[in-house]
């Protein structure tokens, strides 16, 4: 039985189909089962990671667990289904992280995540990490601009970026749930090109069939607009961090992993654009 958290978020989603298709037994985990939509072989569970007392029936007779938590209290999240599963005797626990866990010291995202990473190192249970840089599906934040005045407005200058597809996260995911070989692994993961942000917009046209640009801003502006959107500050500044890094020409740099790891080439920008084009239109 494999036990996926975050079933309803972007790759969650895709690596339950995935799991199902493979004829895996999926358990998938959430606060609000009324608003779970799965095939019906997949056995749905209430719980929350953030309570203890909830994850004991999770876990019960798993062997294999995909762990997802986002925000700051990832390591409390993590340390939280981590006891679970050593007194559950899982044997495996694979961890969506963040591109650049292991290396940078421990400061913000990257830190919540390698928080999470150590206590399921902890665990007992051999694990496998999986650090994504930035999901093309990020981009479905532009769908009110854009469907609006046709514009998209990042504060990204000329930096490039290398986006990657949540399917080929979920296959990495998937892989390493259900195949031996990927014990004690951390895959760092992105897309196969690096994108300018005028780039982008040039694809996203004309799978949308209309015109769309890209107007460079301020971080000043772009932070304004974040907050007033409802996003937390904490985050804000994160995201602001990752546009600096963006700008100096960090995060353009594209990895080999996913064709490594799954034997093909990793999905597009333009894959991903013209499955979702209806969203902007």
């Amino acid at each position: 039985m494999i036990l996926v958290t975050g079933a309803t978020g972007t790759v969650g989603r895709e690596l339950v189909a995935q799991l199902v298709g493979a004829r895996q037994q999926v358990r998938a985990l959430t606060r609000n089962p009324a608003k779970m939509r799965f095939a019906p072989e997949v056995e749905v569970v209430t719980g929350d990671l953030a309570e203890p007392t909830t994850l004991s029936r999770a876990v019960a007779e798993v062997d294999r667990i995909f762990s997802l938590s986002q925000g700051p209290d990832v390591g409390h999240h993590e340390t939280n289904l981590a006891h679970a599963a050593r007194q559950a005797g899982v044997k495996h626990i694979v961890k969506l992280s963040v591109l650049g866990a292991g290396t940078a010291g421990g400061h913000g995202v990257v830190g919540w995540h390698e928080r999470g990473e150590k206590a399921i190192q902890d665990s007992g249970a051999s694990w496998t990490f999986v650090r994504p840089g930035m999901f093309m599906s990020n981009a479905l934040n532009w769908a009110p601009a854009i469907r609006s005045v046709g514009k998209v407005f990042l504060p990204y200058g000329d930096g490039k970026v290398v986006p990657i597809h949540p399917r080929d996260i979920a296959s990495v995911a998937a892989k390493a749930l259900t195949e031996p070989g990927h014990e004690s692994m951390a895959y760092s993961l992105t897309g196969a090109q690096a994108l300018g942000a005028v780039e982008m917009m040039a694809i996203l046209s004309e799978a949308v069939g209309k015109p769309i640009a890209y107007v460079s801003v301020s971080d000043e502006a772009a932070s304004e607009s974040m907050l007033k959107a409802g996003l937390p500050p904490v985050l804000v500044r994160e995201l602001m961090k990752l546009a600096g890094g963006i700008r100096r020409g960090e995060a353009g740099t594209a990895l080999p992993t996913i064709e490594q790891v799954l034997g093909r080439k990793a999905l597009t920008w333009r894959d991903w654009a013209n499955e979702n084009a209806a969203a902007f239109r």
